[in-house]
């Protein structure tokens, strides 16, 4: 039977058709959907971790217990991770293991796009790479039997167009290896599993050999793809850089790698050998030109491709034909049909309701410098918040503004990070504010969920990613724990109190934490609540006070003020919350529940 499937949920079948017993990830755009598909297999223990880190660690230690174990991430998760992915690639373990790292070409929602093929040969750890989503499924089953043959971790690297791309979809059966396991007993291997340098030295010839061997295996992997057409032109391709080109050259000849590293030297070499010339379409990095002019084969790639964003079946074609390529497809074209007008640009904004608004609107009326992080609330960058000075990765907001006020500032600094971001690295950058004395200010902006990534459980949320209750973290408790003193929570939506506690904050002498909580918006119990707002045009002067907050749901009316000739402002009832942001800025009182404005009319 088929079903259409995206990359991120025939991962997911395939983790549960494989045997997975345990997987653990932190949720990242593109590659949250695996971990929240998961989870409806019974059968497999799954769970969000609080970093990418600590995920990899989980699964290695299901992996040494001898149970098919499977971490989860994007690609920047593999920089926090790359610790455990070092270590695990010089033990190998007991069962296989797993590594889902999903790059994001074009950066739709990520700081950098960097190409994790290059991890796999710094680990010197198979890669593997789907084409779509029946390969995803089935190279989940091919990741854990290579790891399983060669004693190692398996890189399977998937982009955004993968994870969220659909296509049909064969259905198999779980194997059932796993389940039917008796009790398990942890192995003893302190050579092979405790990393000291003294068994260390004594692995990595192992490892070094075990890329040979990988490498003789790959000749005949059945995911590398050989199809001979017109010799004229000869393409080494991968991911979905070859469904691309597919269209573009589609009488060509092709080299579909399924495995990136390490590399067929002979299949190559015969392939190289049959066409006039040979070029490498790939995304990102030359990372499989580099290799294959190592090994002596004249070959184009970059030369002709961008290095960076996303390839498309347009940029392809473009690309080709200012090279002078032969066997382009004429018809394909990405210029759209005359008569179909262009969307309009739709900036990425704070939502309706956010309680983030709120603080970002003091910290600009108090001309603080706002350190940010990785989170919803990055979105106070953009006009007319324009809210943060900086934003790097996660969890960096406590640490630079810990260096700044150490280089010697005249300013404090201060820095906002989330609640799921604060565990995932801000705890550590926190306490070393505290031991280090830093006279800085830390925002933790508490909206009860994980946001960013679509409303995932974490620690602060009181439940699993299966909806098991759990414990809820005290905030206060934590933060005065790791050596801050002076600690406050407000009411996020209340604007008198989040000044009120950030300039006590600011005032003290050493490292202080806000703690500005409210639900996100849009959880379904905040939902409940609201109650959309109104403008009483009679009141209203269109002074703009309103829009400066950014609020999706205010916008401006046709009518303008007789004295003024400003324009006013209304509020659209299917987008406002009720949240009284924007109320509590307006030096009129002209915005009201719908109910108010009726009782002060009848007065």
């Amino acid at each position: 039977m088929k079903k259409l499937y995206s990359g991120n949920e025939a991962i997911a079948r395939g983790a549960y058709e494989s045997g997975v017993i345990l997987a653990s990830a932190y949720p990242g755009t593109p590659s949250t959907e695996i971990l929240e598909t998961i989870v409806q297999y019974s059968e497999i223990t799954s769970e969000w971790a609080p970093n990418e880190k600590v995920a990899l660690d989980v699964a290695v230690g299901g992996a040494y217990a001898g149970v098919r174990s499977m971490a989860v991430m994007k690609h920047v998760g593999l920089n926090v991770a790359a610790d455990s992915f070092f270590y695990v690639a010089m033990t190998g373990a007991e069962s296989g293991l797993v590594i889902v790292t999903a790059d994001d070409p074009a950066m739709h929602s990520s700081q950098n796009e960097q190409d994790n093929r290059r991890y796999a040969k710094f680990a010197r750890v198979p890669c593997l790479e789907p084409s779509d989503s029946q390969e995803a499924k089935d190279m989940v089953g091919a990741a854990f039997e290579i790891s399983e043959r060669f004693d190692t971790p398996v890189l399977l690297r998937i982009t955004t167009r993968i994870a969220h791309s659909h296509s049909p979809l064969e259905l198999g059966e779980r194997s059932t290896e796993m389940d039917a396991r008796d009790p398990l007993k942890f192995r003893i291997d302190r050579t092979k599993y405790v990393m000291v340098p003294g068994n260390a030295r004594k692995r990595h010839p192992i490892i070094e050999e075990r890329v040979t061997e990988v490498s003789k295996f790959a000749e005949d992997f059945a995911y590398n793809l050989v199809e001979m057409g017109d010799t004229k032109l000869g393409i080494i391709t991968n991911g979905i850089a070859y469904q691309y080109a597919k269209e573009v050259f589609p009488k060509a000849s092709f080299l579909r790698l399924g495995m990136t590293y390490p590399l067929p030297p002979a299949l190559i070499r015969d392939f190289a050998a049959k066409v006039d010339r040979l070029i490498v379409v790939e995304e990102l990095d030359p990372f499989l030109e580099e290799e294959i002019r190592l090994m002596g084969i004249p070959v184009e790639g970059k030369s002709i491709f961008p290095i960076v964003g996303e390839l498309d079946s347009g940029v392809v074609r473009d690309c080709a034909i200012r090279a002078g390529l032969q066997l382009v497809e004429e018809t394909a074209s990405t210029t759209p049909p005359e008569g179909i007008p262009s969307l309009p640009q739709r900036p990425p904004l704070l939502c309706p309701g956010c309680p983030h608004r709120g603080v970002f609107h003091i910290t600009n009326k108090l001309k603080v410098v706002v350190n940010g992080d990785i989170g919803c609330y990055t979105l106070g960058f953009l006009p007319p918040l324009s809210a943060l000075h900086s934003c790097g990765c996660m969890g960096a907001s406590i640490g630079v503004a810990h260096g700044a006020n150490k280089a010697g500032t005249k300013q404090k600094n201060v820095a906002v990070i989330g609640d799921s971001t604060f565990f995932h690295t801000g705890m550590p950058a926190l306490l070393n504010t505290a031991y280090n004395k830093s006279d800085t200010v830390t925002i933790i902006l508490d909206n009860r969920t994980t946001a960013m990534t679509g409303h995932q459980e974490n620690p602060a949320t009181g439940f699993t990613l299966s909806g098991e209750p759990t414990f809820e973290v005290d905030f206060e408790a934590l933060v005065r724990a790791l050596g801050i003193e002076h600690v406050s929570t407000v009411d996020a939506y209340d604007l008198d109190g989040v000044e009120a506690a950030l300039r006590a904050a600011l005032a003290v002498d050493g490292p202080a934490v806000v703690i500005a909580k409210r639900a996100c918006a849009l959880l379904p119990e905040a939902r409940k609540e609201w109650m959309p707002l109104e403008i009483n045009p009679e009141q209203c002067n269109g002074c703009g006070m309103c829009f400066r907050i950014g609020c999706p749901a205010i916008v401006r009316s046709e009518e303008k003020d007789a004295k003024t000739g400003r324009f006013l402002a209304k509020i659209d009832p299917l987008l406002c919350t009720g949240c009284e942001i924007c109320a509590q800025v307006c030096p009129r009182d002209a915005i009201y529940f719908r109910e108010q404005m009726l009782g002060k009319e009848e007065k």
